[in-house]
C-alpha cells in the first residue's frame, strides 16, 4: 500500500459538496486516421493493453478512520472499464457551444467513491465527424504537470503504433486492509507529529527570514499579497454547478509577443487573460480600480523523502499571487507590469521555499483540514470576508509533437482546473503543437456565459499582438 503525501490527502478532505477537486482535459480528436476506425471499444482496449503505466489510475483510495492520517493508494482486484470510460452522444449540431454544455454537465458531479478516482467519457456526434475525450481525475491523483504524463502512457507518435507497449509492467493486486488495520498502521506516525511540526517549525522561521530580505529588495514593492483582492461578481460562494468553454491561440504568435516585449510565455499567457477580463468586466460596468489577483500554481522539485508518496505522480505544486492590471487600458503596459508582478513572486517563492506548503500539508491531520474547509463553506464565509484572489489562472507546458490516440489524431487539448470557494472562475492554458487551448471552467450562478470569457481572449490576443508590434 502507497501513503497519498499531505498535499494529495489536502485535495482529499478539502473538497466539499461545491468545491468539485477533479480536473482533466478535454481532447478533440478525428478519428479518420484510425487503421480500422476509432470507437470507444477501441479505446477500451488501449487502456486495458497499457494498464501497467496507469500508477494510481490502477488503485483506490483506503481512508483512516477519524481521518487521523493520510489514506492509502491500493490497487483494485479489477479495472472495470466500462464503469471507468462510458460514450455518450452530443446533442446536434455538436458544435463547440453544445461540446462545452455537455462538459459543464459532467463536472458538476463528484467522483464515485469506492473505485478509482477518473473517468473517461467518450464523446460522439461532434461536427465533422471528429470526437471528444472529456477525462476527468480527482485532483489526489496528479497536479496539472504531472497528470499530463497521461499522453506519454495513452498517446502515441504515429496512428499505427500497437495497442501494447513492449515492457509494460505486470499488475500486482493487493488485498484491502480494514478500518482498524489502518488505525493500526497510522499509530507510528502520528507518534512522529512533533518531530515533524518542529521540522515545519524551523523551515517558518527559515522563510520568515527570507521573506525580510524580500522587503528590503527592490522586488517588495510589485509583491502581491494575500487579500489585497478587490470584490468583484466573480467572488462569491460557488455551487456545485459547473459551465465550459474553450479557445486556442497560436503559440507562434505568443512567443513572437514574448521576444518583442523580453517577457515569458506565462506572462505573455497572463496578459491575454487580463485583456479577457477587463473586456468581461468592463461590458458589466464593474471594472475594479485596482488590479484582479490571479493564484497561479507552480510546479516545485521536491524529494518525496523515501516514503514512497511522492515519485513521478501526486502532486508536487505552491501557488503565487500576480496582479492582472485590468484597469490600465493599454495592454502593453498591463503586461509589463504583470511581468514586474510574476517576478516579485518568483522571488517571494524563492524566499519562501518551494516546500513549505509541502511540509505545512504534512503536519495538520488530514481530518482537520477537512473540518475547517467544511465550516468555510457551510458558514458562506467566502461572501462575509474580503477575496483571498479573484480567480485561478494555470498555465501548462504540453506536448510539442503531433499525437494519436488509438490511431486517432489529436486535434486539441482544452485542460479544466477546480473552482475553489469564493472564486467562480479557473482559466487553464496548455500549448500544444503551434496553438496555446483555454479551458475556462465557472460557476454558472456567477459567470452565466463563459463564452464570453473565451470570445474575449481571442480578441485580447489580437489586440496585444497588434499593440507589440
Amino acid at each position: 500500500m502507497q501513503r497519498l503525501s499531505g498535499t494529495d490527502a489536502s485535495f482529499v478532505y478539502g473538497e466539499t459538496s461545491s468545491s468539485h477537486m477533479h480536473l482533466g482535459t478535454v481532447a478533440v480528436v478525428d478519428p479518420s486516421t484510425a487503421p480500422g476506425g476509432f470507437d470507444v471499444d477501441r479505446l477500451r482496449s488501449l487502456v486495458e493493453a497499457r494498464e501497467g503505466l496507469l500508477g494510481p489510475f490502477l488503485r483506490r483510495l483506503v481512508e483512516v478512520p477519524f481521518g487521523l492520517d493520510r489514506p492509502g493508494w491500493v490497487d483494485v482486484p479489477h479495472l472495470d472499464l466500462e464503469r471507468q470510460i462510458r460514450p455518450v452522444g452530443l446533442p446536434a449540431p455538436g458544435g463547440p457551444r453544445e461540446l462545452g454544455a455537455l462538459v459543464g454537465e459532467l463536472l458538476a458531479h463528484k467522483l464515485e467513491p469506492g473505485r478509482p478516482l477518473w473517468e473517461v467519457w467518450f464523446i460522439e456526434g461532434l461536427e465533422d465527424g471528429r470526437v471528444a475525450l472529456f477525462t476527468k481525475m480527482h485532483h489526489c491523483l496528479a497536479d496539472g504537470v504531472r497528470g499530463s504524463r497521461l499522453y506519454e502512457v495513452l498517446y502515441d507518435l504515429e496512428p499505427d503504433a500497437p495497442l501494447g507497449r513492449p515492457g509494460t509492467p505486470v499488475i500486482h493486486r493487493e488485498r484491502i486492509p480494514s478500518g482498524c488495520e489502518m488505525a493500526l498502521r497510522a499509530l507510528p506516525r502520528l507518534a512522529t507529529t512533533p518531530f515533524r511540526a518542529a521540522r515545519t517549525s524551523f523551515h517558518l522561521l527559515r522563510s520568515a527570514g527570507g521573506v525580510l530580505g524580500v522587503r528590503v529588495s527592490p522586488e517588495w514593492p510589485a509583491v502581491t499579497l494575500p487579500f489585497q483582492a478587490p470584490r468583484t461578481s466573480l467572488n462569491r460562494c460557488i455551487t456545485p454547478h459547473r459551465g465550459f468553454a474553450f479557445c486556442s491561440v497560436p503559440l507562434s504568435g505568443v512567443k513572437a509577443i514574448k521576444n518583442a516585449l523580453s517577457v515569458t510565455v506565462n506572462d505573455v499567457v497572463l496578459g491575454i487573460c487580463a485583456g479577457a477580463l477587463r473586456r468581461y468586466l468592463v461590458d458589466r460596468g464593474e471594472l475594479p480600480g485596482k488590479p484582479l489577483i490571479a493564484q497561479i500554481p507552480v510546479a516545485v522539485h521536491v524529494d518525496d523523502g523515501g516514503d514512497g508518496s511522492g515519485g513521478t505522480w501526486g502532486n508536487a505544486t505552491a501557488v503565487m499571487g500576480a496582479a492582472l492590471p485590468t484597469q490600465i487600458e493599454d495592454p502593453v503596459e498591463r503586461l509589463r507590469v504583470i511581468h514586474a508582478s510574476t517576478h516579485s513572486a518568483k522571488a517571494m517563492q524563492r524566499a519562501l521555499g518551494d516546500d513549505l506548503i509541502l511540509d505545512l500539508a504534512d503536519v495538520v491531520p488530514p481530518g482537520l483540514l477537512g473540518v475547517g474547509v467544511s465550516a468555510y463553506s457551510r458558514l458562506r464565509l467566502a461572501d462575509r470576508f474580503p477575496p483571498i484572489f479573484n480567480l485561478i489562472v494555470s498555465n501548462v507546458p504540453g506536448p510539442p509533437l503531433q499525437l494519436h490516440i488509438g490511431g486517432a489524431r489529436l486535434v486539441g487539448s482544452y485542460p479544466i482546473g477546480p473552482l475553489l470557494d469564493g472564486g467562480g472562475l479557473n482559466i487553464t492554458a496548455m500549448s500544444y503543437l503551434d496553438q496555446i487551448d483555454f479551458g475556462y471552467v465557472v460557476c454558472p450562478e456567477i459567470v452565466p456565459d463563459p463564452w464570453e470569457l473565451a470570445d474575449a481572449t481571442s480578441a485580447a490576443f489580437a489586440q496585444l499582438e497588434k499593440a507589440a508590434g
